[in-house]
């Protein structure tokens, strides 16, 4: 029995292993590296190019053909409230010059369609804005036309709807051409109703 303690004795004593601790072998292994991708600035390459000056005043002195054209729709509106046509009196003199010259609107129309709209070395922002308002100047005559056929009368039902068509037309005008002419100005396409559509099919 006194060998077994001796025999105890003469055994070495091993170290037992040491783990490492989950938490500080994490935290020994290098973490992988991430590069960021520069991502190239967008508003550095976009330059804006503004519309140069000459385009602006070939585009807004279009509209003033549909609107000289399209003052006579007014007249009702007028008759009934004079106070209406006090900010066109400044255009009287211009109107009369314009009106006093033969066959003015005809050699202003294929004028502006020949010299710009058909002409490759103007931009494509002048011509849209000529030819968009030279389709709203033939669109213009359409109810003159409309009205000598159907002769709808001087007096009673008929002249009440000739004055109310006549009137909706005028406001409808007067709207487009300062639509255009501020949107010219600041170097803007504008988008006149129906008229856009068949003039942008004409510059494809």
């Amino acid at each position: 029995m006194a060998s077994i303690p001796l025999l105890r004795l003469s055994l070495p004593n091993r170290p037992s292993p040491i783990l490492p601790h989950p938490l500080k072998s994490t935290l020994r292994t290098p973490l992988p590296q991430f590069r960021l991708k520069s991502i190239p600035n967008s508003t550095t390459k976009c330059s804006y190019t503004p519309t140069p000056a000459t385009d602006r005043l070939i585009s807004a002195a279009s509209y003033f053909i549909p609107f000289f054209n399209g003052l006579q729709y007014g007249r009702f509106l007028f008759a009934k409230y004079p106070l209406l046509a006090a900010p066109f009196e400044p255009l009287i003199p211009l109107l009369s010059l314009y009106h006093s010259v033969p066959y003015a609107s005809f050699v202003t129309f294929f004028g502006l369609y020949l010299g710009v709209v058909r002409n490759p070395s103007f931009s494509r922002y002048a011509r849209f804005n000529a030819l968009q308002a030279l389709v709203l100047d033939v669109l213009l005559v359409l109810p003159v036309l409309l009205q000598r056929i159907v002769s709808p009368g001087r007096t009673g039902l008929g002249l009440k709807v000739t004055a109310w068509a006549y009137s909706g037309l005028f406001l409808f005008v007067v709207a487009c051409f300062v639509y255009g002419l501020v949107s010219s100005v600041l170097g803007k396409t504008p988008y006149l109703p129906i008229v856009a559509q068949a003039a942008g099919r004409q510059l494809e």
